[in-house]
């Protein structure tokens, strides 16, 4: 309190707790809710943070700062603290939630719908589709942001992006399409041994039975994917919507003549890249020749 001369009283703000209120305020939401679910189930159970952490192989620190919703909790801390807590499955329905918030802000409305489509295409021109990426691609990715991430951030993207690739094994099974460009595959984002890593990933990923990879060679000419990125999805609703994105703008594409427009470029794009045997193939020569 400070006294102002004329007989009132005024609360001062402590300048120092400022920062912290910011930081506090720009947390996820759902980060924030889960952490205070957890320490209610924690101390209805009896247990300190630091006989939670040891019982599940987390530190005390780890525990605090996921209850306090400075840290999300992965995956693995979940499906161990959920049975430990009595928790019934409570815990667990929030886990693909937390997950998603930990994409970028502008991307995770277009996440929330691409989780339930029953099928979706892409054609990227430029780097591997997200899905399709592994942690090193997605990390080295994350690393070259400009305004340069911190390596926590980096994580939580990397985190965020691996979570979506369960739509690939998903049940019921999407139908999905990817078309990725040589160029891309030839980019050499981090070193050679995440290259190879992510062509090996392609080859997996492509055997799947709910899954197409095609890859759209160089060539003289234009063709529409040359005007950049897009998606197109099938809702559960059958309902059909478009992405794209563009330096960290994303814009989900709902007018029907504009879908329309993108379902003609998904045809003319799947007639023009290699198919799947050919795409496998140019694949394999790349892994050999590293």
């Amino acid at each position: 309190m400070r006294d102002t001369g004329n007989g009132r009283a005024v609360k001062v703000k402590d300048k120092a707790t400022e920062p912290k209120e910011k930081e506090r305020s720009e947390l996820p939401g759902v980060w924030v809710a889960y952490g205070r679910l957890l320490q209610h189930l924690r101390k209805r159970a009896g247990l300190s943070q630091q006989a939670l952490g040891a019982a599940i192989g987390y530190s005390m620190e780890q525990v605090a700062s996921v209850e306090q919703g400075r840290r999300p909790a992965k995956a693995a801390f979940t499906e161990a603290a959920d049975p430990m807590l009595n928790a019934g499955g409570v815990l667990l329905v929030l886990q693909n939630d937390v997950d998603r918030a930990k994409l970028p802000q502008f991307f995770r409305n277009f996440a929330l719908i691409e989780a339930d489509v029953v099928s979706r295409f892409s054609y990227d021109p430029l780097l591997v589709p997200g899905l399709l990426q592994t942690e090193g691609y997605a990390r080295a990715v994350f690393a070259g942001h400009c305004p340069p991430f911190s390596e926590e951030v980096v994580d939580q993207h990397t985190e965020g992006r691996l979570s979506r690739q369960k739509l690939l094994t998903r049940v019921p099974m999407a139908e999905l399409s990817f078309i990725v460009s040589e160029e891309a595959l030839r980019n050499p984002v981090g070193n050679a041994e995440v290259m190879r890593g992510q062509w090996q990933r392609l080859l997996e990923v492509g055997a799947m039975r709910n899954v197409e990879v095609q890859i759209m060679p160089p060539g003289p000419g234009f063709h529409v994917g040359l005007d950049g990125p897009f998606v197109m999805m099938e809702t559960q609703d059958h309902n059909h919507l478009g992405y794209i994105e563009s330096q960290e703008v994303g814009c989900v594409v709902h007018d029907p003549a504009d879908v329309s427009a993108f379902g003609l470029r998904c045809g003319k794009l799947r007639s023009q890249a290699l198919n799947g045997v050919e795409s496998a193939r140019l694949i394999e020569r790349l892994v050999g020749e590293t």
